[in-house]
């Protein structure tokens, strides 16, 4: 993967190469000296910012009941992957002694103390929208959360025979005392502080109580089918029956808590002769990470926190006092019950319309379909199963498919893709498996197939030593009349059918000769020994995304000094970088119109006089979860898009291997540039951000009319194919 040339090598729509001349970097440079110090929003804060968003949709009332208190188990599980992550990095940086100022300007402590103070407003208004909002009008539809007390006499005997078939046998209490220290408290555990009271010596004594993560987080009260469907939380009712694990002691009280701890990973690669061995022995070592956050119940006993604060280790500014119940992200449960009416209408995907009438055995006429012509995908509103699956299906199947080379990221545990990549094993084709285990989180699952595709024969790889596998990749190779053709997939998200219901993402299907050597020579550079390459359609990083883009975002610099049509629309999940953002800077101040469409963080400063007026920022959130990345650029009328894997973090452009194709077909980047305009429309429902780093929701017109959802919209462009598609067959 080798540096781009000072001159980056563009193509028109008849495939005619041209040469861009670009500002030199000294001149970048220079103008980035320019620019204001304090020109970054903070990473940090502008993450709590996004999941604030998610927040204001389970406030939002116009949705669907149920999927208000989705959103409310997605905002709490995002805060959990924040604080085992981002902020348990930032307290061991503190801890070593090696945490440096961020670009924002705060200083380490600083930031540490506006975290908290974000990360507690949050979550109290979290709690504020489950009890004064969705609590009262799931209530109103049969649905509540009830305390054990609340029950009627009925009811608490049959959840008394529940806890003593199902709970108790489970259960254990652990004493505190000179004999019995105070015990290791998992990450994510629920427990119960307990105080008994000795009647005997009339001593009180701490004990504690774990809540089994085995369990049903709330359990249900009545039968299935019942007009009512109330819960219980699991901790209530083991509280209820605390007598039963403490025999002739007296139960004073009891209190729930919940701690968060450390599981980021640390695998020194280079020292790791066997990288499956030293992930899986880190993965046990997550489980004992030092604890950044204190859950409490709001009317815990002083005494008892304080036992726990020490004991823990923790600061009072890591403590959370909150109102029952803790832990959201049970919410899911409930949210997921069968109640239509109080969900999104269904979704059915559509097969992409170059991909219709094809049968499971019919690979002549599959390939066929992708060498006429390039197809793009837009999931989840075109099938995955019926593309992307389908394409790995068939080549696993096709005789004529000689060898398959594929990347994994994240995949689901019953994965067909998985399959697919075994069956072509078993047939006797070359299979290439290139997995990254380290995806955070999906650790274990990843080791565990990589496992499973090595004994069916795949050569399994696991990339290049201190780089993640971002990139999502595919390659079939087809004997054709005596030559072999390639077939390549480039999407923006992952291999996984589950997730790609739920996350909006891009790919492409082609046959092109310039793709497949692309993914061929990225293939090889990443499982063997090879020189670095250059490439035709595809930016790779970390080699060559960063600066490809910065030199396009010069020469629409140049275009606009030249008085010629110009502008950049950006799609991302995440918008850090800041040598991207600075390139941003200065084509708005050369009077670039700059728009981005970001889902998450955001650093830049929109609408800054004198350095950013000519940008603005938008965010989308809604049933799915926006996940593609595109790179828009006018180029004089005649625009150059890429589609690909990466955002503008450190982590993708530096630490990740990454890829971007760009398209060339007309019709599809009409479709994308629509697209893009679509999102970013004052007439579309979304968050504007301000240069401050507040967002402000626009979803309401003047009349009090909801503004455009695109994703609905989206769904309805669909569907109106499918329909048209329909007629034109009969």
């Amino acid at each position: 993967m080798s540096e781009p040339s000072q001159q980056t090598k563009t193509k028109n729509r008849q495939g005619q190469s041209t040469a861009a001349p670009l500002s030199p970097p000294a001149a970048a440079a220079t103008q980035n000296a320019q620019l204001p110090p304090d020109r970054y929003l903070d990473r940090e804060l502008s993450w709590l910012g996004f999941n604030e968003r998610v927040l204001e949709l389970a406030a939002d009332d116009g949705l669907q009941l149920l999927e208000r208190a989705s959103f409310l188990a997605i905002f709490a599980n995002n805060l959990d992957e924040f604080f085992m992550v981002r902020v348990a990095g930032l307290k061991r940086r503190v801890a070593l002694g090696i945490a440096v100022p961020a670009v924002s300007g705060y200083a380490p402590l600083e930031l540490l103390s506006a975290i908290s103070k974000e990360a507690h407003r949050l979550q109290e208004r979290q709690a504020s929208i489950l009890h004064e909002h969705v609590l009262p009008e799931l209530e109103k539809v049969g649905i509540g959360i009830s305390h054990f007390d609340e029950l009627d006499q009925a009811d608490r005997a049959r959840l008394r025979t529940y806890f003593d078939e199902k709970v108790f046998p489970i259960l254990t209490p652990l004493a505190v005392d000179s004999a019995h220290p105070f015990p290791y408290i998992s990450g994510l555990s629920l427990n119960l502080a307990v105080i008994v009271r000795n009647p005997t010596t009339n001593k009180r004594e701490f004990a504690r109580v774990k809540v089994p993560q085995s369990l049903p987080r709330f359990i249900r009260v009545g039968e299935i089918g019942d007009a009512q469907t109330h819960f219980v939380p699991l901790e209530e009712l083991i509280s209820a029956h605390l007598d039963q694990l403490f025999p002739g002691m007296e139960v004073v009280e009891s209190h729930a808590f919940r701690v968060t701890r450390n599981e980021d990973l640390e695998v020194d690669e280079d020292e790791a002769e066997n990288l499956l061995q030293a992930l899986e022995k880190e993965l046990l070592r997550r489980r004992f990470g030092p604890p950044v956050r204190l859950e409490v119940a709001s009317d815990i006993n002083p005494a008892i926190l304080e036992l726990l604060v020490s004991e823990l280790g923790v600061q009072n500014e890591d403590v959370y006092k909150l109102r029952e119940p803790l832990d959201l992200t049970g919410l899911f449960a409930i949210s997921g019950l069968n109640r239509p009416e109080l969900h999104y209408p269904v979704a059915v995907p559509v097969t992409n319309r170059f991909l219709q009438d094809i049968e499971p055995h019919q690979h002549a006429e599959f390939f066929g379909a992708i060498r006429k012509q390039d197809i793009l995908l837009h999931h989840p509103y075109e099938s995955f199963a019926t593309s992307v699956q389908a394409f790995l299906e068939h080549a696993a199947a096709d005789p004529t498919v000689l060898a398959i080379k594929q990347t994994l990221y994240r995949t689901s545990g019953d994965s067909p893709i998985v399959q697919a990549l075994i069956d072509a094993a078993d047939a006797g084709k070359q299979v290439l498996a290139l997995v990254e285990i380290k995806a955070r989180f999906d650790e274990a699952n990843n080791i565990s197939w990589a496992r499973k595709l090595e004994r069916a024969g795949v050569h399994v790889v696991y990339g290049l030593v201190g780089l993640k596998t971002h990139c999502k990749l595919s390659l079939a190779v087809r004997e054709e009349e005596g030559r072999l053709v390639r077939y390549s997939h480039v999407g923006t998200g992952n291999y996984n059918p589950k997730t790609a219901r739920l996350y909006e993402d891009l790919g492409l299907l082609t046959a092109s000769e310039e793709v497949g050597a692309d993914l061929g020579r990225l293939f090889n550079h990443l499982s063997g020994y090879s020189a670095e390459s250059d490439y035709n359609r595809l930016l790779v990083a970390p080699k060559t995304i960063r600066t490809g883009l910065i030199d396009l975002v010069d020469q629409e610099i140049e275009n606009a000094r030249a008085g010629k049509a110009s502008g950049i629309k950006i799609k991302v999940n995440s918008l850090v970088d800041e040598q991207i953002i600075d390139s941003l800077y200065r084509a708005s101040r050369a009077g670039v119109p700059v728009e981005v469409w970001v889902r998450g963080i955001c650093a830049i400063k929109p609408g800054e006089p004198g350095l950013s007026e000519n940008i603005t920022v938008r965010s989308v959130l809604g049933r799915f979860l926006e996940h593609s990345r595109i790179f828009w650029f006018a180029n004089e009328g005649d625009p150059i898009v890429y589609i690909g894997s990466a955002d503008m973090m450190h982590r993708n452009l530096d630490r990740r291997v990454e890829a971007l194709v760009r398209l060339v077909d007309p019709d599809q980047i009409t479709e994308l540039t629509d697209l893009l305009a679509m999102g970013v429309a004052d007439t579309t429902s979304s968050w504007h951000l301000s240069a401050d780093g507040s967002w402000k929701r626009h979803y309401l017109d003047d009349h009090g009319d909801r503004l455009l959802d695109v994703q609905e919209e989206l769904l309805r462009i669909a569907a109106t194919r499918k329909a048209r598609a329909r007629a034109k067959r009969k």
